[in-house]
């Protein structure tokens, strides 16, 4: 019997049923992606639902997530491997009296109980199939990024001491970038390439429905619409999905049924980080609500 995997009209459902919305190219990546067994790079701002991608996806192919998180000064040891030098140490303490040869101790120390896996070598000796979130990978370094070539191309290993490891199966790569900064060429052409924006009106208020069912239908549209205005706006940090996920939630926990200016303010804080951005939302407010409808509609009561 086929994995449900395999046909693209499944993908949409399958994905709908681990909790995310998706649309039509999000379900054709995701399908190629598994079908051509090659990377995935998704592009898009913030909190969009490119690392959520790789989650639900681990849970539709019932296996495990192994991410490696990418930050400037990342090298290939903390993606690697590194040995556990204290605790080899303290072996070869233990060691001082037992007669055994070097070539016996260092094959002893460098022996796989003195290895720590890191998220590469983790994902290559995995026992199955694993996804593998390379995440914000446009936060490495170039030469970072360029040792990633080669582990994405050769998918083995080599360890000095112990020899080359070469993986049993092949990780399902999601690599994500904010676009910090602009990703090589070569690493682009390994991957099929998917680009997430902000959702519409429509997208977001199904993603808020089923993130938050329990929260009242006129409070849920109007944090939907809000937010949708909130984005025309020209921010630091424009909030994402997952500020709008916070903000529904927060306010369904505070049992309120309806925006207006007061609960607003009391709650900026929820979906923007930049002081800035929150004086500016701050001063504009009353505008921002009377475009959404919202103020308008509550003054005419």
């Amino acid at each position: 019997m086929n994995h449900p995997t395999t046909s693209l009209a499944n993908i949409s459902s399958l994905l709908l049923e681990q909790g995310y919305i998706t649309d039509a190219s999000v379900s054709m990546s995701v399908f190629l992606s598994l079908q051509l067994n090659k990377p995935l790079l998704i592009e898009g701002p913030a909190g969009v639902g490119k690392t959520e991608i790789a989650k639900v996806m681990a849970r539709v192919l019932e296996t495990d997530l192994i991410r490696l998180q990418c930050y400037e000064g990342l090298d290939a040891a903390h993606a690697l491997y590194e040995w556990n030098y204290q605790r080899q140490l303290l072996h070869l303490k233990m060691l001082e009296q037992e007669k055994q040869s070097v070539e016996d101790k260092e094959k002893t120390i460098f022996s796989e109980a003195f290895l720590m896996k890191r998220p590469l070598l983790q994902a290559i000796t995995h026992h199955k199939k694993p996804v593998l979130l390379i995440d914000e990978v446009d936060r490495s370094d170039e030469e970072f990024e360029s040792f990633l070539l080669e582990v994405l191309s050769e998918w083995q290993i080599t360890i000095p001491e112990t020899g080359t490891i070469k993986a049993t199966h092949i990780p399902q790569v999601i690599l994500t970038s904010n676009r910090t900064r602009e990703l090589s060429e070569a690493l682009r052409r390994r991957c099929l390439y998917l680009h997430i924006g902000y959702p519409d009106f429509e997208k977001e208020w199904m993603i808020v429905s089923k993130k938050v069912p329990h929260i009242d239908v006129k409070l849920g549209e109007q944090i939907c619409r809000f937010m949708q205005n909130l984005r025309q706006m020209k921010l630091e940090k424009t909030p994402g999905i997952a500020e709008t996920l916070d903000w529904a939630l927060a306010l369904s926990t505070l049992h309120i049924s309806h925006l207006d200016k007061s609960t607003v303010e009391q709650t900026l804080g929820v979906i923007l980080k930049d002081w800035q951005d929150t004086r500016q939302v701050q001063m504009s407010l009353s505008e921002l609500l009377e475009k959404t409808g919202i103020y308008s509609k509550l003054d005419s009561l």
